[in-house]
């Protein structure tokens, strides 16, 4: 991945985090040196900027940082994403449980979170085949790669998707999105430990929580490692990838001669949730979307 991709790949990492929290960040634009993108509330104006160069990836806030909006971006941005921090290296473990999800800077669509076990054997040939992080692959190599991890891992793997209907539920019972995935990689890596003897299981640091799972008596002895940029692991990778290709059929199966469905939280996307209320009312856009999004609070006003 190139310096370009890689700061286009963090302004869309930035884009969800703040989408996932209720915040609509406006659509990413490209300039000579940088992506960026607006936010914008009341009276508030907030611009991210990531820039790339010879120096790397760098994230730049615009804004009245007296401004609350601007202290809630700075924090989900920088405090709880850790996105523009020195990231932690780990030796990556002889065997462990990897763990990512995809879907939850999404309106419509479920959220699904993946997890797969891999030992020495099965980390060389996911690597012989290229596995990264899947927000570098695109839709149709997303499901090439997913066909083939499946069949290096075999059964030594979960992927447990939630519908908008399901997700919106739990949604009200947790009030919280980090409560809501914590309780989904809980759920999947508790699946795999079924299956495989594990005694390290490595995700993404979604919160500054350690996974709920911990407190289980069942599984003291193993080690639960939370870190930014945890894709940059093996199995984390490919588990992306899996609920990556689960998230991509669902939306092939619901996009249907009624109406299309975009991903992401942009304009496009509020358009297409609008016309969906206006023309097939509240209880058909219930079953395909997240309801917690400003997208959604904004239609209802309307």
């Amino acid at each position: 991945m190139n310096i370009k991709e890689k700061a286009f790949t963090t302004i869309n990492d930035h884009f969800q985090a703040l989408a996932s929290k209720k915040i609509l960040p406006g659509k990413i634009s490209e300039k000579n040196y940088n992506y960026e993108f607006e936010v914008v509330s009341k009276n508030s104006k907030i611009k991210v900027q990531v820039y790339f160069g010879k120096k790397g990836v760098k994230t730049i806030l615009q804004g009245n940082k007296s401004d609350p909006l601007y202290s809630e971006i700075y924090s989900l941005l920088f405090d709880q994403h850790n996105l523009d921090l020195p990231v932690q290296q780990l030796d990556e473990p002889n065997e462990y449980i990897g763990t990512d999800e995809s879907g939850k800077g999404d309106f419509f669509g479920p959220l699904v979170v993946g997890g797969v076990f891999v030992d020495e054997k099965t980390n060389a040939e996911l690597n012989n085949i290229n596995v990264r992080d899947s927000k570098a692959i695109d839709d149709n190599s997303i499901g090439i790669l997913s066909k083939k991890i499946l069949s290096i891992v075999k059964d030594d793997y979960d992927v447990i998707l939630i519908s908008p209907e399901k997700y919106n539920q739990l949604y009200e019972k947790f009030k919280n999105l980090n409560s809501l995935l914590d309780w989904c990689h809980s759920k999947v890596i508790e699946n795999i430990l079924e299956k495989v003897n594990c005694k390290t299981v490595i995700t993404d640091k979604f919160s500054n929580k350690n996974l709920g799972i911990q407190s289980k008596t069942k599984y003291f002895n193993v080690k639960f490692i939370q870190t930014p940029k945890a894709e940059r692991y093996t199995a984390v990778a490919a588990a992306s990838i899996l609920a990556r290709n689960k998230f991509n059929q669902w939306f092939i199966k619901h996009s249907t001669s009624k109406y299309r469905l975009s991903k992401g939280a942009s304009d496009v996307v509020s358009k297409q949730a609008r016309e969906i209320f206006e023309n097939y009312g509240e209880v058909e856009l219930k079953k395909i979307a997240k309801l917690h999004f400003k997208t959604y609070q904004n239609i209802k006003k309307s």
